[in-house]
C-alpha cells in the first residue's frame, strides 16, 4: 500500500477477541459482504455496496471486495496478539469512475470482553487530474465517510451475529 491518500476509521466489537478471530478466520469476505448488504438493505436495496448521505444527497454504488489474506500476528497495535485482514474494494460497475480502496483491518483486544476494528487504507482517486481535483474539493470527505460507514456496519454486523451464535 505504497501509493494512495491514507484513511483511518475505528470501531468496536462488544465481544471477545478470540470470538471475533474465530469469525474474521473463518469467512472474513463474507462478514464484509453481510454488513454492507444489511446496511443496503435498510437503506431500501438489497446490493452489497457502501452508501453515504453527503449533505442530504445519497452517494452509492456497489462494491467488490476481495480479501487477500486473514493472518494472526504475535504483535498488533497495541503489542498484543491480533488478527490481519488485507483487503481491496472497488465499484462493480464503472470501477473506473470511484476510487479503489486498499486496507488493512486489524481485530485485538481492549479488553477480555471488547474487541477492536482498526481500518488502515489508502485509496486512489479515479479520473486522473480530474479525480485530483474532485477529492481535494469533497472526493476525501466522500472517502471518510464511506470507510467509517464501512467500519461501523461490520461492527454492527459482528454484534449481531455473534450474539445469536
Amino acid at each position: 500500500m505504497s501509493r494512495g491518500k491514507p484513511i483511518r476509521a475505528y470501531d468496536y466489537v462488544n465481544h471477545p477477541y478470540d470470538t471475533v478471530r474465530d469469525a474474521l478466520h473463518d469467512d472474513a469476505r463474507e462478514i464484509f459482504l453481510q454488513a454492507t448488504r444489511s446496511a443496503a438493505s435498510r437503506a431500501g436495496s438489497v446490493a452489497a455496496g457502501l452508501r453515504i448521505n453527503v449533505g442530504g444527497l445519497e452517494v452509492a454504488t456497489d462494491i467488490a471486495i476481495t480479501v487477500y489474506r486473514v493472518e494472526d500476528v504475535d504483535s498488533g497495535p497495541l503489542d498484543g496478539p491480533a488478527t490481519l485482514v488485507e483487503l481491496e474494494w472497488e465499484a462493480a460497475q464503472r470501477p473506473g469512475l470511484f476510487p479503489l480502496m486498499k486496507a488493512s483491518l486489524w481485530a485485538y483486544a481492549l479488553t477480555g470482553t471488547e474487541t477492536q476494528l482498526d481500518f488502515d487504507g489508502l485509496y486512489q482517486p479515479p479520473l486522473g487530474l480530474v479525480g485530483a481535483a474532485v477529492d481535494a474539493a469533497v472526493g476525501h470527505r466522500i472517502a471518510e465517510a464511506s470507510v467509517h460507514r464501512f467500519i461501523t456496519d461490520v461492527a454492527s454486523h459482528l454484534r449481531t451475529s455473534l450474539d445469536t451464535a
